[in-house]
């Protein structure tokens, strides 16, 4: 039985990691800050068959005695603060957490476990804003948040310990993965609870930006399968992950509410102090390399996908 470590165990894409690991028949451990307020509810389902482990990214000593002690096979890095617009106000913390976190973590293995193999959480927000569309491995990075910078860091410090250290050390590049776990202040999210709340009469419309804004939307649940499979390789490598698919938020409105039977059209009203300024190309994978590499493709098309989250939206509120 192989042993894997997830640091963001209690986000959306750690829950349907461990799902996915567990399944797979590992022991899977999960790397939890020591606090009163860690929230379990995304892996409550699955808690009694994680073990967890207390550990801090901007604790190098912590993360030294997790490596002694169990010596994992498989260390996947989701952890670090993950919020773009949240990364303006918190950028010395995002710089601390999301780009240091890496290094420490790269550290330990080096020293102390170099046989394992490592997965980081890369994102689409490396490239910023794309001088072409859409973006592969090879694409310029250019980053224009603090997250995009400091996940920029840790894709590159990646790059670099697997080169001068012979790890197995690989990066996940991923576009914008979504599912029923998704956090609020995303905007995917967003839509859905809202579509929920109207159609339960419990709001009366929704105030987005530019509804003409595009991206690459997939399952979380097919891009945690893409993370495993980088592992399983004779050869370590950086890989993009998206469904090669824009959809703009106006897509997103439409079928978001025509699955309770609304017209998006007398809910939605564009609001100037959402909007962002247009992009030139937008942010969308060109996944050929992992597809021909790992055999991975997207299972979930976007429709069904959006439906399902308004329809766990839907359950979620009925139950409260």
């Amino acid at each position: 039985m192989k042993t894997a470590l997830i640091t963001g165990i209690t986000g959306q894409d750690g829950s349907y990691l461990a799902e996915f690991l567990l399944a797979n028949e590992y022991r899977v451990m999960g790397m939890v800050r020591r606090t009163s307020t860690v929230d379990y509810e995304r892996i409550t389902h699955i808690q009694d068959r994680l073990e967890f482990v207390h550990g801090d990214l901007l604790d190098q000593g912590s993360l030294y005695e997790i490596m002694d002690a169990y010596h994992p096979d498989e260390i996947y890095n989701l952890g670090g603060q993950s919020n773009v617009e949240q990364s303006w106000s918190q950028a010395v913390l995002t710089a601390d957490s999301t780009a240091l976190g890496v290094t420490r973590l790269l550290d330990c293995i080096r020293q102390v476990n170099p046989q394992a193999r490592f997965y980081q959480a890369s994102t689409s927000e490396i490239f910023g804003e794309p001088d072409e569309s859409p973006q592969n491995e090879g694409s310029h990075l250019n980053p224009r948040n603090p997250y995009g910078v400091a996940k920029a860091y840790g894709h590159l410090i990646t790059g670099n310990y697997r080169q001068r250290f012979d790890l197995f050390a690989v990066s996940g590049i991923l576009y914008n993965h979504e599912s029923p776990r998704r956090g609020l202040d995303f905007v995917t999210r967003k839509i859905t609870h809202a579509v929920a709340k109207i159609k339960m009469g419990k709001a009366e419309d929704l105030h987005l930006g530019n509804l003409d804004a595009q991206r690459d939307w997939g399952f979380a649940g097919d891009y945690v399968r893409a993370m495993w499979l980088m592992l399983q390789q004779d050869h370590p490598g950086d890989f993009v992950i998206g469904t090669g698919e824009t959809h703009t938020v106006r897509d997103l409105c439409q079928v978001a509410f025509e699955a309770v039977g609304l017209d998006y059209r007398n809910y939605v009203v564009e609001d100037q102090a959402y909007f962002r300024p247009a992009e030139r190309f937008p942010l969308v994978a060109d996944p050929t390399h992992a597809r021909n590499t790992l055999g991975w493709y997207p299972e979930v098309p976007f429709d069904e996908l959006i439906r399902m989250m308004v329809e766990a939206d839907l359950k979620a509120l009925s139950e409260r």
